[in-house]
């Protein structure tokens, strides 16, 4: 009998992977692919290691969850699957964005400007 292989088991990340693959755009298919990899895969960021990457007003896609180690010293759109409750809290005390993928897919559905964060 051999190994089946399966996706994501949660309904909304099932559909979140099949909207950024059928948009057809080479970054969004990127994510859908990164996400369809099974979560021990998937990326944890740290603030700090956000702001050591980053600069003034980019917008980053985590295709994985952020944790609140660190502190962000200028302001980024951040769209990720998941964070934390301490994350959430310093991005928005440091005048950033945070936003779900499909609320970033929705406003830029080109992908221009967008940087996947790994």
């Amino acid at each position: 009998m051999s190994h089946k292989v399966t996706g994501p088991s949660n309904y909304y990340i099932r559909k979140l992977i099949r909207d950024l693959w059928k948009s057809k755009i080479k970054i969004w298919r990127k994510i859908s692919r990164k996400l369809s990899s099974p979560r021990k895969n998937r990326i944890k960021a740290n603030l700090y290691r956000i702001n050591k990457k980053t600069n003034k007003d980019d917008i980053i896609v985590i295709p994985g969850k952020v944790l609140g180690m660190g502190e962000l010293e200028h302001t980024l759109t951040i769209a990720c699957l998941e964070y934390s409750k301490s994350a959430k809290k310093k991005i928005e005390s440091s005048g950033s964005t945070l936003v779900s993928i499909e609320e970033l897919l929705e406003q830029n559905p080109k992908g221009s400007g967008v940087k996947v964060f790994y």
